[in-house]
C-alpha cells in the first residue's frame, strides 16, 4: 500500500477561475467587436506595449540577431535540427492509402496539412526559446502553408531577442509582438492586417489557457495546457543527487509547478531531502523552486516496481522519469504519461529544451487520453470513397434497409435510386 511520506497542499482555486473566466471572455468579446482598437487597448494594459504595428519587421530581426550570442547561436540551430528530424521521422511513420475492400468499392485515405497555424511563444518569468521550435518547427515539417508567431514584448521593448531570432530560424512566415489573451484573440479572430489562423498551439500562462479554451471552436487548438508537471520513480539503487536535481529542475517552472517522487526505497527517499537541502543553498531560483515543492511536491514509499507503476499511471503526469533498474519493464507498463525519460542519464530538461521529441504535453491528467503535439497534430486525415456501378447495385439495398430502420427515409431513396438506375 502506497505511503505519502510528503504530500501536496491543496488549494482552493475556484475563485481565482471565475475570475479569469469572465476577464477572458469580456477580452475576447472586446476583440471580436472593436478588432485592433480592443488589441491595443489590452497590450497597452497588460503589457504597457502599443507599437506603430504589431508585426515584426526585418530590421528588427536583423537587430536581434547581432544581439545573442554565437554559442546562443549554435546551441539553438543544434535544438532545432534535433526537433525537425524528429518531426520529420514522424512524418515518415504516416501514410496515404488506398484499398478496395471488395470488388468495386475503393476507400482510401489522404493526409492534407491545416493552411494556417498560429503558434503562441510565452514570456513571463523566462524567455521560453525551446516553445519557438517545438510549436514552430513541426507544422513547417507538417507542410503548413503559413505558420504566424506571437510572443509578448519583453519590459516593454518588443519580443526578447533570443526569442526572436529562434523564431526567424525556425521558419516562421509572419512574428507579432503580442502576448496574452490579445495574442489569442487576434489569431483566432484576425484584425485588420492580421488574417485568422485555423488551429493555435502553444503553452501559456492561465489566461492563455482559458483564452484557447473559449475560441476552441472558432479554431482548433493543440490542448489546455496546465502547470507543468514530473513525476519520478526511483528505486533503492538511484543516486539521490541526481533525483534531487530533478526535483529542483522541475520546481523552477513556477509555484504551480507539480512534483511527485515515487520510490521503493524509504532510505533513498531521506537522502534524497538532504540532498535537495544541500542543493537548494546555491539555487538562483530558489524563491520559485522552494514555494513549489513545499505547495505541490509529494513523496510516495511504494512497495514494488508494479505498484510504482500503478500509482504513476493514476496521476497521469506530463513527464515521468525512472531512476532504476529493468527500465524495460517501465517501458512496458508505463502508459498514462505526456513523455517518458528512461534512466538516470536521461533529464527532463533534455526533452524542454531540445532533445528532438516535443515539450507541449498534456497536464492535469489529460495523458490518460491524449498525447502531446507533433507532427500529426497539422495534418488533416481525411478520408474518400468511390464505387462503381456493379458495387453501388450490391451495396444500396443494404444501406437503404439501414436508412429505413432509421426512420431516415429521404437517406434510403438515394441509395434505392442507385439500385435502380445501375
Amino acid at each position: 500500500m502506497a505511503e505519502y511520506l510528503k504530500k501536496s497542499v491543496k488549494e482552493q482555486k475556484q475563485q481565482d477561475d471565475v475570475s479569469v473566466t469572465e476577464i477572458v471572455k469580456k477580452s475576447l468579446n472586446d476583440i471580436k467587436e472593436k478588432g485592433e482598437i480592443a488589441v491595443r487597448e489590452l497590450s497597452s494594459r497588460f503589457d504597457n506595449w502599443n507599437p506603430e504595428s504589431f508585426r515584426v519587421s526585418k530590421e528588427e530581426i536583423e537587430q536581434a540577431t547581432k544581439m545573442v550570442p554565437e554559442t546562443f547561436k549554435q546551441d539553438t540551430q543544434y535544438c532545432q535540427q534535433q526537433v525537425r528530424e524528429f518531426a520529420k521521422a514522424q512524418l515518415e511513420s504516416l501514410s496515404e492509402f488506398e484499398k478496395e475492400m471488395q470488388p468495386g468499392v475503393i476507400l482510401g485515405q489522404k493526409l492534407i496539412p491545416i493552411e494556417n497555424v498560429g503558434a503562441y511563444v510565452p514570456g513571463g518569468r523566462y524567455p521560453i526559446v525551446s516553445s519557438v521550435q517545438m510549436s514552430i518547427i513541426p507544422p513547417k515539417v507538417a507542410g503548413v502553408d503559413r505558420v504566424i508567431a506571437c510572443s509578448p514584448p519583453a519590459n516593454g521593448e518588443g519580443i526578447h531577442p533570443g526569442v526572436l531570432y529562434a523564431m526567424n530560424l525556425a521558419g516562421v512566415d509572419e512574428i507579432y509582438s503580442l502576448g496574452g489573451i490579445q495574442a489569442i484573440g487576434t489569431m483566432a479572430y484576425g484584425i485588420e492586417g492580421i488574417s485568422p489562423v485555423d488551429f493555435i498551439v502553444g503553452p501559456g500562462n492561465a489566461y492563455v489557457a482559458e483564452a484557447k479554451r473559449q475560441v476552441f471552436g472558432q479554431v482548433g487548438i493543440d490542448q489546455i495546457a496546465g502547470p507543468s508537471e514530473n513525476l519520478i520513480i526511483a528505486d533503492e539503487k538511484a543516486d539521490p543527487e541526481l533525483v534531487a536535481a530533478d526535483i529542483w529542475g522541475q520546481c523552477e517552472h513556477d509555484f504551480r509547478a507539480v512534483t511527485i517522487f515515487i520510490t521503493t526505497s524509504k532510505n533513498l527517499a531521506e537522502e534524497v531531502q538532504i540532498e535537495m537541502e544541500k542543493q537548494i543553498t546555491s539555487l538562483a531560483t530558489a524563491n520559485v523552486a522552494k514555494a513549489s515543492w513545499e505547495k505541490n511536491g509529494e513523496i510516495i514509499l511504494v512497495q514494488d516496481k508494479e505498484e510504482a507503476v500503478k500509482v504513476a499511471n493514476d496521476y497521469a503526469i506530463e513527464h515521468v522519469q525512472v531512476h532504476a533498474e529493468d527500465l524495460d519493464y517501465y517501458l512496458k507498463h508505463l502508459r498514462n504519461y505526456g513523455s517518458l525519460f528512461l534512466g538516470e542519464e536521461t533529464t527532463v530538461t533534455y526533452g524542454d529544451k531540445g532533445i528532438g521529441t516535443n515539450h507541449i504535453l498534456p497536464t492535469e491528467k489529460a495523458a490518460r487520453y491524449t498525447g502531446g503535439l507533433w507532427v500529426g497534430k497539422f495534418l488533416k486525415t481525411l478520408t474518400y470513397q468511390k464505387c462503381t456501378k456493379e458495387a453501388s447495385k450490391k451495396i444500396a439495398p443494404i444501406i437503404a434497409n439501414q436508412c429505413r430502420y432509421e426512420g431516415m427515409i429521404a437517406h434510403a431513396v438515394t441509395a434505392e435510386i442507385r439500385q435502380r438506375k445501375f
